[in-house]
């Protein structure tokens, strides 16, 4: 990249947003550890009054372990600014099938997403059947708990999964996220599911009517082009792709491509998108 921020749309970032929908990990961290600057980033912008929200795909915390993740690394954000995948399977399952019997295959952030949205969690070997079955990433996942995941959807119930990403990056290498169970229950049964995470646009509605903004008016930062900056795009955000975590200054280009989709600036990390929002008359400078 021929400098540390590149904008290829300018009219789409010359405007100072009203509010920044941040991706976790690989943006703001990576895994325990903060990207160097992330936590005056946020602490920045927030004392300017520009609100910090917090779109994850990852379905295994509720928001307030999420916030208190943040925390740990000095990053202030409000566990009411977290969105998680968990939360928005929760809404969709309770909108369209309220009080319903669930089957969940995941873990602690997203059954406590659907007992908070009213639906009833069946216990394992219920002879109940199942009017949905929602499934994240299940890091205790065994044989038994797919066979009966596979029984109800085979039996008719509707099948709901929060996140299409197949791999999780960890420390040292990957980790098969719930994109790969999504695709062994897939197989095993021919039911495709309803996936809820980035960069579907069941979340990014889900997060632009809990920020009350337009989709205009909110940037959407993230490391992945597959998912963050596919799903901004699609729901008409401006869309800015930081080099801090999946994405390299020399291969970017090639990852856009793959995913058929072009951020509107690129920045190398947190400083330099703060001089890009500077340039939009947002802030004081920094010292």
């Amino acid at each position: 990249m021929e400098s540390s921020t590149l904008t290829l749309r300018p009219e789409a970032v010359s405007r100072p947003p009203k509010a920044l929908l941040f991706d976790l990990d690989g943006t703001l961290y990576r895994g325990d550890a903060l990207i160097p600057g992330a936590d005056r980033l946020v602490a920045d912008l927030e004392a300017q009054d520009l609100p910090c929200w917090y779109l994850t795909n990852n379905s295994t915390r509720t928001p307030a372990q999420v916030a208190k993740h943040l925390h740990k690394m000095g990053i202030p954000a409000r566990p009411d600014r977290v969105i998680t995948s968990a939360m928005a399977a929760a809404a969709y399952v309770r909108e369209r099938h309220p009080g319903a019997a669930a089957y969940v295959v995941g873990e602690h952030g997203l059954r406590e997403a659907l007992r908070e949205a009213g639906l009833r969690l069946l216990d394992p070997d219920s002879a109940e059947p199942a009017q949905v079955v929602v499934q994240g990433i299940d890091r205790a996942l065994a044989y038994d708990k797919l066979t009966e995941a596979v029984g109800h959807l085979l039996g008719g119930a509707a099948f709901v999964a929060t996140n299409p990403d197949r791999l999780l990056p960890v420390d040292g290498g990957f980790l098969p996220g719930a994109g790969s169970i999504t695709a062994l229950l897939e197989a095993a049964t021919g039911v495709r599911p309803v996936v809820i995470g980035k960069p579907s646009g069941i979340i990014m509605d889900y997060a632009l009517a809990l920020a009350g903004v337009a989709a205009a008016d909110v940037w959407v930062v993230g490391d992945n082009p597959h998912t963050d900056i596919a799903a901004g795009a699609a729901a008409g955000c401006p869309t800015l792709l930081v080099l801090t975590g999946l994405c390299a200054p020399d291969d970017w280009r090639r990852r856009c491509e793959t995913a058929g989709v072009l951020p509107d600036a690129v920045c190398a990390g947190p400083a330099e998108l703060y001089a890009l929002l500077l340039e939009t008359g947002r802030g004081p400078g920094r010292s």
